[in-house]
């Protein structure tokens, strides 16, 4: 079984899937930086230079290779992956167990403004806002739902814990 992470940009998605799979001792991928190293490019450059549509194509058959090929145990999705229905089925295909990090606006816009990263799809704060509102309802769709702020290590030993079998 695979554990993808999901939630919005800021959301610290890289940063506890990467301590899950060191508490779980097994492979981490993070599909941003996957898909960096493939095409030379990050996911806001290829957005910014040719399209939002164009990138979550790449970024889905990049989700298909490491779900396919990749000995991960923990993925870290990029905040838009989840968004697509294809990429949701792939993960289920492919028995991936899904995490929702929900973490209040707020919190996600200080880390994206703390970060200096460029993020082509939240410029504004009044834009990211509104793509966090439309996300929301679909990463509801995650079988497990952690509302952040929790201390990490907790959360970690609580996805350490549970019994996935009933999930899948």
């Amino acid at each position: 079984m695979k554990i993808v992470v999901t939630g919005f940009m800021g959301s610290g998605k890289t940063r506890i899937a990467r301590r899950l799979a060191e508490r779980l001792n097994v492979e981490f991928v993070d599909l941003d930086e996957h898909i960096t190293a493939y095409h030379g490019r990050s996911p806001a450059q290829l957005i910014k230079e040719d399209g939002e549509a164009a990138f979550r194509v790449i970024e889905s058959k990049a989700l298909l290779e490491v779900l396919k090929n990749k000995p991960a145990g923990v993925i870290a999705l990029g905040g838009g992956a989840w968004i697509k229905r294809r990429n949701r089925n792939l993960i289920d295909e492919y028995n991936g167990l899904s995490v929702w990090l929900d973490v209040p606006f707020e919190i996600c816009w200080y880390r994206i403004r703390a970060s200096g990263d460029e993020r082509p799809l939240a410029r504004t704060k009044r834009q990211a806002r509104a793509l966090y509102n439309r996300r929301r309802s679909v990463y509801q769709l995650a079988k497990i739902h952690v509302q952040v702020p929790i201390n990490m290590e907790e959360l970690i030993g609580r996805l350490v814990a549970t019994d996935y079998t009933d999930l899948l």
